[in-house]
């Protein structure tokens, strides 16, 4: 997977330069850049809102002693959704908006789940009680 990483990074920045090309065309270099800042100002403040609402669940929910799996799977993807809303760019900030809006965050979850089950199963993940 490591070796993938900087096709990966290439792949995104072409796609990312492109839809800057397109977008710019259709609207204008102003409003591109308008539009560029507004998502980042607007997806920062719905990570901040979204962040603070998962963090008060995890708490609950480790008050009442139960543990928070779903939650803390919440919280990552809230947290890679604002990183990729730091980004410039429309294609992530469109990850990124939708890691971070409640009703397409299960999406990304499952895959999450699966992901984290695959690597328990393999033993590269272990859990310690205390």
């Amino acid at each position: 997977m490591r070796k993938w990483i900087p096709v990966i990074i290439a792949l995104i920045t072409v796609a990312e330069f492109w839809a800057y090309v397109v977008v710019g065309e259709r609207l204008g270099v102003g409003k591109t850049i308008f539009l560029t800042l507004a998502t980042s100002i607007i997806g920062g403040l719905m990570m901040q809102f979204e962040g603070r609402k998962v963090m008060a669940d995890a708490k609950a929910q480790m008050n009442g002693g139960q543990i928070p799996g779903r939650t803390m799977l919440d919280g990552m993807c809230v947290f890679a959704g604002g990183i990729l809303l730091l980004a410039p760019g429309f294609i992530t900030d469109l990850i990124g908006f939708t890691l971070i809006f409640p009703l397409t965050r299960p999406i990304y979850r499952v895959f999450l789940m699966k992901w984290i089950g695959k690597k328990i199963k393999e033993g590269k993940i272990t859990f310690f009680r205390r």
